[in-house]
């Protein structure tokens, strides 16, 4: 590209604008200022941001920042207005806290409340793996169906929320199932065999050619003294029944050897370490009413 040239500035014939004397090979620069009502609105922007800084808080400062004028700021402002939530709340949780959970089904006005606040709590932290309606995933625990792993009366579900599934609390529930391949408990073969031999508990088909009978006897030395004899699941140690046709993590046969083979120890929070008991109350009553509680 040819360089700058400077030229005497001029009335371009075309559109009757001055030029600014610039030219770049052979295109004059034409010298056509902003419109006066854009320059006003630009200038009344820089005179917002100013009264903005003193007014709003703005500044950043060592240790802190300017407060500006009207002492106002969204930290204060989130606080009242939780602050207000829960001074109207206070009533409703006074008497949710102090009914027995049983009994809340009795009181219609707390009835709905309770539904309404576990709703938000459920929402809140347990819908991210449990799904908004509580019918789980893939690894995670569906909510609303008759099947329990520890129990589904009020005392069993509280003490799950309260203190989670295999984590760092003390009271926390615990069922750890070895992993057979990973350690070298089974060989390659056995696992196959022993996984065919469950599916088969549920009634699922298996590939012709598979040793059941072999299958049977690895489940009845390495998996019965958890699940059953017939897979029927223990409460107490937190092992599922194998016989139900529920498959948490998958009923494919890739899905149960790799269970057999690595275990599948996940964890759950113990929400009692970070909600409070109101909060883990309504949570309990609103997960047994999904349509699975005992």
């Amino acid at each position: 590209m040819a360089d700058e040239q400077h030229t005497k500035p001029e009335v371009d014939p075309v559109t009757g604008y001055k030029t600014t004397g610039h030219e770049w090979d052979g295109l004059t620069e034409l010298n056509h200022p902003l419109p006066r009502w854009w320059l006003w609105i630009f200038y009344a922007t820089i005179v917002w941001s100013i009264g903005y800084w003193i007014v709003f808080p703005a500044w950043p400062l060592v240790f802190s920042a300017t407060g500006g004028v009207i002492g106002w700021n969204s930290r204060t402002a989130v606080d009242q207005e939780v602050a207000a939530l829960e001074a109207n709340r206070g009533p409703m949780i006074d008497r949710l806290s102090s009914t027995e959970i049983a009994a809340i089904k009795e009181d219609p006005e707390l009835l709905d409340f309770t539904l309404a606040y576990g709703r938000i709590a459920f929402k809140e932290n347990c819908a991210p793996c449990h799904g908004v309606g509580g019918g789980g995933a893939k690894g995670y625990p569906n909510l609303i169906d008759d099947q329990w792993l520890w129990g589904g009366s009020f005392d069993d579900i509280a003490h799950s929320i309260n203190y989670g599934i295999r984590n760092d609390n003390p009271d926390s529930r615990i069922g750890d199932m070895p992993a057979f391949g990973r350690d070298e408990l089974l060989s390659t073969t056995e696992i196959r065999d022993v996984a065919q031999y469950v599916r088969s508990l549920s009634g699922l088909p298996v590939p012709r050619g598979s040793d059941l009978a072999a299958g049977s006897e690895v489940y009845e030395t390495n998996c019965a003294v958890c699940h059953g004899d017939a897979g029927e699941g223990n409460r107490d140690l937190g092992a599922p029944s194998l016989s139900d046709g529920l498959w948490l993590y998958g009923s494919d046969t890739d899905d149960v050897v790799a269970t057999i083979a690595n275990a599948r120890n996940s964890s759950m929070p113990a929400w009692g370490e970070r909600l409070d008991p109101s909060s883990v109350k309504a949570l309990t009553f609103y997960v047994h009413n999904l349509g699975g509680g005992e």
